[in-house]
């Protein structure tokens, strides 16, 4: 079984676009009542909001951001089950963590009348009323930062060795680059299974049957933790967030590694000598969002920062800060230049084509990869 998404650059930054972007509220249109005054509690992906966003929201709205950064969807889950859903106003959760959220009862619905929901890619505007309305109450998340997970590399110090030049993953784990990559150890092992299926090491199809049953999941990341295990010591480097991987591409003596596309784009347009490219079995693609907190104190300042990133005036140059994408219509044209070139080097030929879709997370399947990934780190 594949699990594949069709985007193209087309599909992905302009589908919908007969909706326009006509609905979009002006900074000027703010809410008098807190046009001045209020503040709020952000709790997102450490590196989403340059801090010239930031800080043009709160000269135009009065209202002060408290951001506190996150570098994993458990932390953020933790966090907020930890507060019993009062730990932050608005949250950053990924779309494919419906499932570990909807039991929790920790969001809220939005108001949707409120949001300028039009102004978004349509395709990943669905993800919320598909997934995220938790037992008919209301859409609980929307969509803010979409990207994908593949392969940067030191360009000055590194290619890959393939005929067609596409890096593969197994070349973080390989003997020939041994102390000088590094990876995210669960997202870095289930690419490490994608890679062994096809090398003929595994069944195809094995690294998405695992999400159907706690059976296939234990029986194929069981031959995923020896296999990664057994190459542990080539790693250089275990990452947390952007900016460990940031670190490890300038300072820390990785050459490849397996990374998000965000930080070393972010890289290269900064003039560093970084690349990032989808790998020859396909980059993990996913949707990040913005969703409600339950015990949120400070709803119309969030509904205001919500409007103020569905701006493409914002969304735009915001890119070329953070290196990701956004699904908001019209803001890849008012990203600097780079940003295009460095899109199509990133996804060349048909990678759009040949990304995979990261699957829904079953709280099950969650746990079950915690013992296998413990067992990795400890090894």
């Amino acid at each position: 079984m594949k699990n594949k998404t069709n985007l193209t650059r087309r599909a992905v930054l302009k589908s919908g676009a007969i909706a326009g972007v006509g609905a979009l509220a002006s900074p000027a249109l703010v809410s008098k009542a807190f046009a001045s005054s209020g503040e709020l509690t952000l709790m997102d992906w450490s590196d989403y909001w340059p801090e010239d966003m930031l800080a043009k929201f709160t000269d135009e709205t009065g209202i002060k951001v408290n951001y506190i950064g996150i570098g994993s969807n458990e932390e953020l889950i933790n966090k907020m089950k930890a507060s019993q859903g009062s730990g932050a106003d608005l949250l950053g959760p990924t779309n494919n963590r419906s499932l570990q959220w909807g039991p929790l009862d920790l969001l809220q619905p939005f108001d949707m009348s409120r949001i300028p929901i039009d102004a978004a890619n349509p395709a990943m505007v669905k993800i919320g009323p598909d997934a995220w309305d938790f037992d008919g109450k209301g859409v609980t998340w929307i969509p803010h930062i979409w990207g994908t997970e593949g392969m940067a590399w030191r360009v000055d110090k590194w290619a890959p060795q393939s005929a067609d030049g596409l890096p593969s993953y197994g070349e973080i784990w390989s003997e020939e680059n041994a102390g000088k990559t590094m990876i995210r150890a669960h997202s870095g092992m289930l690419c490490a299974g994608l890679y062994m299926e096809a090398s003929g090491q595994m069944d195809p199809g094995s690294v998405w049957a695992a999400y159907e049953s706690e059976e296939n999941m234990r029986k194929t990341w069981a031959m995923i933790t020896d296999w990664c295990i057994a190459r542990k010591g080539n790693l250089k480097l275990i990452w947390n967030d952007a900016d460990s991987q940031k670190n490890g591409l300038l300072n820390d003596g990785v050459v490849v590694g397996q990374t998000w596309d965000g930080p070393p784009l972010a890289l290269k347009t900064a003039g560093e000598p970084v690349t990032y490219q989808a790998p020859a079995e396909g980059a993990m693609a996913w949707v990040d969002g913005l969703s409600l907190a339950k015990g949120a104190k400070n709803i119309d300042q969030a509904y205001e920062l919500i409007k103020f990133a569905f701006d493409p005036a914002n969304a735009g140059p915001a890119i070329d800060k953070h290196g990701y994408n956004s699904p908001i219509l019209g803001a890849d044209k008012l990203a600097g230049e780079a940003y295009a070139k460095n899109f199509a080097e990133a996804y060349p030929g048909d990678a759009l084509g040949n990304l995979n879709a990261w699957p829904a997370e079953a709280p099950w399947y969650a746990d079950v990869r915690t013992e296998f990934v413990n067992k990795f780190q400890s090894a």
